[in-house]
């Protein structure tokens, strides 16, 4: 096992889940807005979001550790992070309410077919993503409940 792979896997996604924290920071509303039933604390998102970026990299690093990554797998990898990264200036800067709902549908799928590339790779790889897969699933009830209610 080669840690220096997976150090770098994971530091991606977090340094770049860093930066969009930083440039939202000052725009973040989420407290002032009317949310729906089940919507958790501020406070949450910071820590799920981390717990899944580190996942995000164990997989990434698994498939790269046992030279099981390719083109496919790399495009689907940093597009699915690069939808990410832009969800939440849509929904916090720029106030996109309805376009954000329809852009984390496309990270959904985009997340449906990372774990399923992964997946057909390394098993462990794409189960590690059903959290994240099940989050996306959270968060568009969220975006579209805010959207709504709002």
């Amino acid at each position: 096992m080669k840690i220096k792979i997976y150090f770098e896997a994971i530091l991606f996604p977090l340094i770049i889940g860093g930066l969009v924290g930083l440039i939202t920071a000052n725009f973040i509303d989420y407290t002032y807005l009317t949310k729906p039933f089940l919507s958790p604390p501020g406070y949450l998102f910071p820590i799920v979001w981390s717990i899944l970026y580190v996942l995000m990299g164990i997989s990434y690093g698994r498939l790269k550790n046992l030279d099981l990554n390719d083109s496919k797998i790399e495009l689907i990898y940093y597009i699915q992070l690069l939808v990410n990264a832009l969800w939440p200036i849509f929904f916090f800067v720029l106030k996109w309410r309805l376009f954000s709902f329809f852009w984390i549908l496309l990270l959904l799928i985009l997340v449906i077919i990372m774990i399923y590339c992964f997946y057909q790779k390394d098993k462990l790889a794409g189960l590690l993503q059903l959290p994240y897969l099940i989050w996306i699933l959270f968060a568009s009830y969220l975006n579209l409940s805010i959207y709504l209610l709002n």
